[in-house]
């Protein structure tokens, strides 16, 4: 079969001449014939497939090692490689959104003219840790004042003292100021004594490998909260009748159904579930997700471990974060479900609801 010159080969593959080359230098798509005198190169017909793949590829921006990886798979197992590539670059590019989002508020307002002139709203709250029917000791560590609530889960042969460590570092916000417009810039100092605080927390114990503790905390401003979360304790936001999961599973199951892998009703029983790919102590130095939520009058929240979310049926949950009549009842029939449903972890929760100012006392 006739070869296709460099030029005519590029033409047909919508490829330069230039990427040819460079792909010909790595391995990736080198050339059927190279004319020992000249140097120039010529290409097979067949080889056109593999070279129209290598440009869409690159087009979706993914790394030429992965691309070479891809070109070795029969046709299913690439498509799954494609799928779960464009779902690392979504959860990446939602990350980036929150963070601008996150920046553009935090710049406006630094700005006189952009800065809220609502009168603030206030939270009435309840927290509520168990340690569950079936373990030993509770390594939950729950807390809820008005500018603070927060939920660790804490894991290993120091899971305890890593959680509290957690929390107790964030409770300086209860107390310290604030400047406006600098909501950012206090979050990552709180984050970075949080992980500060586990490390110290859990180095002190010679059984603590594989001990750390996620960690989901919101902090309050008067009209706004700051979410921090990292692992699989959530944070839920009801509003207008409808619950919503406004965290992010940073488990091993999660990233699998985000990249196509298993489905949503496979990972509920997969037998690694429970296994974390980011908390506060973890070897991967990975942070916590950082977002922003407006509040409005008559949100409710919902913070809890997986003692609760792992075990209780999610509409069970939403029928009584929906009805409760107020977070101190929300917070008792939480953590009776969770025992009623067999109890098999400890079970924390937080219930925070937004209220007009003076609309009643906080039962905390």
């Amino acid at each position: 079969m006739e070869l296709l010159t460099i030029g005519a080969f590029a033409k047909a593959s919508r490829l330069s001449p230039k990427a040819l080359r460079h792909y010909d230098e790595l391995g990736l798509l080198p050339p059927a014939r190279v004319d020992p005198l000249t140097g120039y190169r010529f290409y097979a017909p067949e080889q056109l497939d593999r070279a129209r793949l290598v440009a869409w590829l690159r087009r979706l921006g993914m790394p030429l090692a992965l691309v070479r990886h891809i070109g070795t798979l029969e046709a299913a197992e690439a498509a799954r490689e494609v799928r779960a590539f464009w779902a690392r670059v979504e959860a990446d590019t939602a990350a980036r959104r929150d963070l601008a989002g996150f920046l553009v508020d935090h710049l406006s307002r630094k700005d006189p003219a952009m800065s809220p002139t609502t009168q603030p709203l206030e939270l009435r709250y309840a927290a509520l840790s168990d340690t569950g029917l079936v373990r030993e000791s509770n390594q939950d560590t729950v807390h809820a004042g008005s500018r603070l609530l927060a939920v660790a889960d804490g894991f290993g042969g120091a899971g305890a003292p890593a959680g509290a460590a957690a929390v107790e570092a964030l409770k300086r916000l209860e107390t310290d100021g604030i400047p406006a417009g600098d909501l950012l810039n206090v979050l990552e100092t709180a984050v970075e004594r949080a992980g500060r605080a586990v490390h110290d927390a859990i180095g002190a114990d010679a059984a603590a490998a594989g001990t750390g503790t996620t960690l989901t905390a919101m902090l309050w401003t008067g009209s706004q909260l700051a979410l921090v979360h990292i692992g699989d304790s959530r944070a839920y936001l009801l509003r207008d009748g409808e619950l919503f999961q406004i965290t992010h599973d940073h488990t091993m199951v999660r990233a699998m159904v985000d990249e196509g892998r298993i489905t949503e009703e496979e990972a509920t029983v997969h037998p690694q579930r429970s296994l974390l790919i980011r908390a506060l102590g973890g070897a991967d130095g990975a942070g916590p997700d950082l977002r922003l939520h407006d509040a409005r009058a008559g949100d409710r929240y919902l913070l809890c471990s997986d003692g609760l979310s792992g075990v209780v049926p999610a509409e069970e949950v939403r029928r009584v974060v929906t009805t409760a009549r107020d977070p101190e009842r929300a917070v008792r029939e939480l953590v009776s479900l969770a025992n009623r449903s067999g109890g098999p972890d400890n079970v924390s929760c937080v219930v925070a609801d937004v209220v007009e100012p003076g609309s009643g006392s906080n039962r905390p």
